[in-house]
């Protein structure tokens, strides 16, 4: 019965190392973010891990050197570029936590092991009653 309690206490310390490590890790990836720059420094981004936008400043002169809809385009880009940053920090963030061979960006991308063709959405098949003309034409 000792033997059994050992090992009892063993698994429950092992269970308490590995939340204390995924609290870590948790901790981790909710401080990682991405902070990009337009190439003329008047628009920067900053995006949290999950590619959600938590920081926009613009520089007073972007109003003046863009029109509304260049602007909006700038943006865009700078947003788009501090989202990869924000995701490769979360990756090297993840990636010690993961099993050997898993690729941490694609675990945050959502499609983990999944290959393209699985991932794209299937062709209609041509029987489907979604290609039908249900209008009757006259």
């Amino acid at each position: 019965m000792e033997g059994y309690q050992a090992r009892v206490d063993e698994l429950l310390a092992d269970y308490r190392r590995s939340r204390e490590q995924l609290a870590g890790t948790q901790r981790e990836l909710a401080a990682a973010t991405g902070t990009a720059r337009s190439a003329d420094g008047l628009v920067t981004a900053t995006v949290g891990a999950r590619g959600l936008l938590t920081g926009l400043t613009i520089d007073p002169d972007a109003y003046r050197a863009y029109r509304p809809e260049e602007l909006a385009r700038q943006i865009v880009a700078t947003t788009t570029a501090a989202a990869v940053q924000a995701l490769a920090a979360a990756g090297e963030v993840l990636a010690p936590a993961l099993p050997t061979g898993a690729d941490p960006r694609a675990l945050l991308h959502g499609t983990a092991d999944l290959r393209d063709s699985e991932i794209e959405p299937a062709a209609p098949d041509e029987d489907s009653y979604e290609r039908q003309n249900w209008v009757a034409e006259r």
